[in-house]
């Protein structure tokens, strides 16, 4: 059985308190890097951060379900750290496993924690490289999957995982993991998080059985490549034309203000995943309600994979699960329940939320940007469609890219629904020129086909 969250309860009750921290525009003179989120605005160059307290969010509305089980992995569990750990240069070679034990009680958070003021520059741990790991993962039987291909490149064949664990759920949260995790800046680890409010969320989410979920769903002995198709928002999609194209994929994945009415000659009709931040979700909710983008994707087969990105994403989920009005200053455009951007009940095994370790390693191994080297490390992160993009390639044997960046992309506007010219702005907090980078690379070695489009003019809305 699985968790349904109930439509029925009004509580505006505010969700527990925890520290965040806003992500300004660097005020560097060099160019900024990166395609914003969806939606996003320049925020004020500042920090925000408040001592953590303890949560004051009433009895759940819903009773937790599923059983907690014990998972498999590699080693012991870490001893609780104290103070801060002596930074260490990450070692080289393949990834090491973590432990994935049964939950644990809460233990009280003795001596002094970690802080990310506390460092100039992204710190570097011997462990920086330890990534749990679904140790008894399905394989895939597709002989030209992308697992296939990219043990044998020479580029990949060190640096891709097929084996992650992707979600994090009330199996792979405990102690030991929280100590270890509590070394690494949201949305890569738990640094500067509240733990009641982390424990008391992710252990409502019931454990995925299959961490490869796709693979699951295949006919036993089936021989099928799972195809997908990620849709970014970029200019580039107008008048492509590739929308019937897109939903020929077995799986469509979108994310932002994902709008598809009125341009489903261009980006297809057909939504199996919807990636988000609560940021990008709350904002696109904001700013493209009167276009059409008034709720999340809907459907029974849709999946949410929800990228953690700190505090606020913790006390959204909250809030959903409470069933009560969001009331943050941090997105002061949202005072409603989480609940309505998912319109009906939402059943909590198709709601799933990316483990850190999956999203440090896509930092770590695919983008790491030069600005974690530097003062501003600590709000870099990659784009939210970098995030889904990589997924995919840790789900499906074939991956189609659409609506990314790509070579030329000045001469399109900023997304394709655009109903005026709008230029890419681009801010510190991304790598834009590095994803570009990637993807190409990723085009060039056969392990995606990314949509291109050369022109030789400014396109006209």
């Amino acid at each position: 059985m699985v968790d349904m969250l109930s439509q029925e309860s009004w509580d505006r009750g505010m969700a527990s308190n925890g520290t965040e921290a806003l992500s300004p525009p660097s005020q560097d003179s060099r160019a900024t890097e990166g395609r914003r989120d969806e939606g996003e605005k320049p925020t004020a160059a500042r920090t925000v951060s408040a001592k953590p307290r303890a949560s004051t969010a009433r009895t759940p509305l819903l009773e937790r379900r599923a059983e907690v089980l014990a998972t498999t992995g590699a080693g012991s569990p870490g001893r609780k750290t104290q103070g801060v750990t002596p930074a260490m240069v990450p070692s080289k070679g393949p990834a090491r496993a973590t432990p994935s034990a049964p939950f644990q009680s809460p233990t009280p958070q003795m001596g002094p924690r970690l802080q990310a003021a506390n460092f100039k520059s992204e710190p570097k741990w011997g462990f920086e490289e330890n990534y749990s790991l679904d140790v008894e993962g399905l394989q895939t039987t597709c002989t030209d999957s992308i697992k296939v291909r990219a043990s044998q490149s020479l580029w990949l064949q060190n640096l891709f995982l097929p084996n992650l664990t992707l979600f994090l759920d009330s199996r792979h949260f405990n102690q030991s993991e929280w100590d270890r995790l509590e070394h690494f800046a949201p949305p890569f680890g738990f640094m500067e998080l509240n733990y009641s409010l982390v424990q008391k969320v992710v252990t409502r989410f019931p454990p995925v059985a299959q961490q490869q979920l796709l693979l699951a769903s295949l006919p036993a002995g089936s021989t099928h490549c799972i195809s997908c198709a990620v849709v970014g928002n970029g200019g580039i999609l107008n008048n492509s034309h590739v929308g019937q194209e897109i939903d020929s994929h077995d799986y469509v994945f979108r994310l932002g203000g994902a709008i598809t009415k009125g341009y489903e000659e261009d980006v297809g009709t057909r939504t199996s995943f919807y990636g988000f931040t609560t940021f990008s979700l709350t904002q696109s909710l904001y700013t493209l309600g009167r276009r059409g983008f008034q709720h999340a994707p809907l459907g029974k087969d849709i999946r949410y994979l929800h990228f953690l990105e700190g505090t606020r994403d913790y006390e959204w989920l909250e809030a959903l699960l409470l069933n009560r009005t969001f009331e943050k200053k941090s997105l002061f455009w949202f005072r409603q329940r989480p609940q309505v951007a998912f319109r009906e009940a939402l059943q909590l095994d198709r709601y799933l939320l990316l483990h850190p370790d999956v999203l440090r390693y896509m930092k770590n191994r695919f983008l790491r940007s030069k600005t974690l080297d530097t003062a501003h490390w600590r709000i870099y992160r990659p784009t939210t469609g970098a995030f889904l993009l990589l997924t995919a390639l840790q789900l499906c044997d074939k991956v189609s890219a659409y609506g990314f960046i790509t070579e030329g992309h000045e001469r399109f506007s900023d997304h394709y629904y655009d109903k005026s010219w709008k230029k890419t702005i681009f801010y510190t907090n991304h790598d834009f020129s590095l994803e570009r980078t990637l993807w190409k690379r990723l085009h060039n070695e056969g392990i995606i086909r990314l949509y291109q489009r050369p022109v030789t003019s400014k396109p006209k809305i």
